[in-house]
């Protein structure tokens, strides 16, 4: 028994009907032995498919992606149809990729860890199916993960990061700001009333067609504009702020887009050129169009950390702001985001720039969550839906409103 102890760190004053208890806990197989858990994670929600072997430990074993950037930068935008299509031609490589690098069998995993909402339905649909494949041919638990939510906690796999905190998730798909009080639990604060930032961004990035200048042509349209911005003058257009006399957290872009819109038009008109040609001050318009976006987003952010202090959920000691999805890698974006966060004294985190992007690590991290908490894992998938729209969390944004806090002016 002496051994024993030694062996699996077996606590030595273990009582006799203990022991068997104990030693269920583990997994026994002749050759590699795992004593811990392990997760594959799938995802297919949008343009990308990835998946990730991941431990409880935080150990990322295996991953692998395909991106469909390429292909949609040439159809001027996602077509649903041409993304399921890639994704069915993808995910079996994928997973057979990510199971290969990480030295992990099916029938060694914990669980399957699946994006089933929010997305867009068909891409969805194809990594649903194939879990469940899986699930049902190796007898393995099943965890529907809701990708907001999985892009919020990657930041604990990266750094010791203690509930509660307020998480802003900016994408291509979704803007919002959260408290997130456990692995599970969310307050919604604020949320896009219409369209998302990276959206907005990728559609002024195709109507000043940066697809055809070489130096952005490979660029989503939310890169390709920060990358252009750096060119030009950011005050030389002076745009509206969104909704700025609301004092709450949501966000608009919609109008914002709009007023760009008309900006393109009347400058092509201007310049006499047609419409799909390179304008002369196109650098100033991306520079004018990423610090509204970036202004618009600290400000609400502000007035959220503002109001987590003064409700008691950002203490002095725990006060941190986690900054996740697609639009996170912008550094315009961060860098007035730490304004904020130093006015505030909060501490601003961000996962590595690869993490904040749609990938198998944060869905197969998800899943180890959950897993590790108990919650939401299947063993019959029976009737399993995936869901295309679905909010995160409790909606608190009318007491938000309801505070009506000012915020101070800030130098962005």
């Amino acid at each position: 028994m002496l051994t024993l102890n030694k062996t699996l760190g077996m606590p030595s004053r273990l009582s006799r009907w203990q022991i068997p208890g104990f030693l269920r806990s583990f997994t026994f197989r002749p050759g590699k032995q795992f004593l811990h858990k392990l997760v594959l994670g799938i995802e297919t929600s949008c343009d990308d498919t990835a998946a990730a072997v991941v431990d409880e430990s935080g150990n990322i074993l295996g991953e692998a992606i395909r991106s469909q950037t390429e292909v949609h930068l040439k159809t001027g935008g996602i077509i649903p149809s041409v993304a399921q299509r890639l994704h069915r031609e993808n995910i079996e490589q994928i997973v057979k990729e990510t199971l290969s690098a990480s030295g992990v069998t099916p029938n060694e995993l914990s669980a399957i860890a699946t994006t089933v909402k929010p997305g867009l339905a068909l891409s969805l649909g194809v990594g649903v199916a194939y879990s469940l494949q899986l699930v049902n041919q190796y007898k393995k638990p099943f965890i529907p993960i809701h990708h907001m939510e999985a892009h919020a906690l990657t930041i604990r796999l990266t750094n010791k990061v203690d509930f509660p905190f307020l998480v802003l998730l900016v994408s291509g798909g979704h803007c919002l700001l959260a408290i997130v009080q456990g692995v599970s639990d969310f307050l919604l604060l604020g949320k896009s009333l219409d369209i998302a930032p990276g959206d907005m961004l990728d559609k002024v990035a195709r109507r000043l067609s940066l697809i055809k200048h070489p130096a952005y042509s490979a660029m989503s349209g939310g890169k390709a504009i920060e990358h252009l911005a750096k060119q030009g003058n950011r005050s030389h257009f002076d745009f509206q702020h969104p909704l700025h006399y609301c004092k709450n957290c949501d966000f608009s872009f919609c109008g914002l887009q709009t007023a760009v819109d008309k900006i393109i038009t009347q400058k092509e008109k201007e310049e006499g050129i047609e419409k799909g040609q390179i304008l002369s001050c196109a650098a100033d318009i991306a520079a004018s169009v990423q610090h509204i976006v970036a202004s618009h987003i600290a400000k609400r952010t502000h007035r959220a950390i503002l109001f987590c202090q003064q409700r008691g959920f950002l203490t002095p000691s725990n006060a941190i702001l986690v900054v996740s999805g697609g639009v996170a890698s912008n550094l315009y974006i961060r860098r007035s985001l730490e304004i904020v966060t130093k006015a505030t004294n909060c501490i601003l985190l961000c996962p590595p720039l690869r993490l904040c992007t749609d990938n198998g690590i944060m869905i197969a991290w998800n899943g180890i969550e959950r897993l590790c908490a108990g919650l939401g894992i299947l063993h019959n998938t029976e009737g399993l839906r995936y869901e295309p729209k679905c909010p995160l969390g409790v909606d608190i944004s009318k007491q938000v409103g309801e505070a009506a806090i000012k915020v101070p002016n800030l130098k962005i």
